[in-house]
C-alpha cells in the first residue's frame, strides 16, 4: 500500500500521472477550498523536477487515505499549501499514539505505529490546532473520528499531546496522554510545494 520504507522517493510516469488526474480531478470538484487558485498553476508547480520528492509525499497521503487537496498559497514562498481533506481522519493512519517517546513508554498493547515519526517518513507535517480549525471552515471533517495535532513542546513535556475533531458543529481541541490511541484518532497532514 503505501511506500513509507522505500529508500527512492520517486514516483513511476504511470503512478505520477495517476496521482496528477486524481489531485486535478479533487481540485475542480472542491473549488471552494482554493476559489482564487487554477490548476494550471498548481500543476506547472508540481512538474518541477526540483519537487519529486513531494509528489512521493502527496502520493503518501494519497495512499494511507487523506485525499490530500490545495488549501492555499503562500505567496511569500510561492509554495501551494496541501492538507488532508478526507471526509475522516485518515484510514490507514488510525489507532496511532502520537510520538516514538510515547510509543517507547508502553509496555503492552503498543501501537503499530507514532503519528510523528509517520508524518515524518511520509515528508509531511501533522497540522497544527490553528491549521485545524482553517481546514474546518472549508467544510466539515472529523465528525466521527478525531486527530492528532502538532502539540506543543510545554504540553508535551508533561506527557500530554492534543487532537482535535468536530462535534455539535463546533471544533473542538482535547488532551490525552501521547501515548493512548484509538481507532478512530488517526492524524492529518500538510505539504508546502
Amino acid at each position: 500500500m503505501s511506500n513509507i520504507n522505500s529508500n527512492k522517493k520517486v514516483l513511476t510516469p504511470e503512478n505520477r500521472e495517476e496521482l496528477l488526474r486524481t489531485l486535478k480531478t479533487r481540485f475542480e470538484k472542491n473549488m471552494n477550498r482554493h476559489k482564487s487558485l487554477e490548476w494550471t498553476n498548481v500543476q506547472a508547480k508540481l512538474d518541477q523536477p526540483a519537487n519529486g520528492e513531494k509528489l512521493w509525499s502527496l502520493n503518501e497521503m494519497e495512499l494511507t487515505g487523506g485525499e490530500p487537496d490545495v488549501v492555499g498559497f503562500d505567496k511569500n514562498t510561492g509554495e501551494y499549501i496541501f492538507y488532508d481533506c478526507s471526509v475522516e481522519s485518515p484510514k490507514n493512519r488510525r489507532s496511532f499514539c502520537y510520538d516514538r517517546e510515547a510509543l517507547e513508554s508502553r509496555k503492552e498493547n503498543k501501537p503499530a505505529n507514532n503519528a510523528m515519526d509517520m508524518a515524518g517518513a511520509m515528508g509531511t507535517e501533522l497540522l497544527t490546532d490553528e491549521q485545524y480549525r482553517e481546514l474546518q471552515k472549508l467544510g466539515n471533517f472529523d465528525t466521527k473520528t478525531s486527530s492528532w495535532v502538532k502539540t506543543p513542546s510545554e504540553i508535551r513535556k508533561l506527557g500530554g499531546a492534543i487532537f482535535c475533531d468536530r462535534r455539535y458543529d463546533h471544533v473542538f481541541v482535547y488532551h490525552n496522554g501521547a501515548e493512548s490511541y484509538y481507532g478512530v484518532r488517526g492524524f492529518r497532514g500538510s505539504l508546502r510545494v
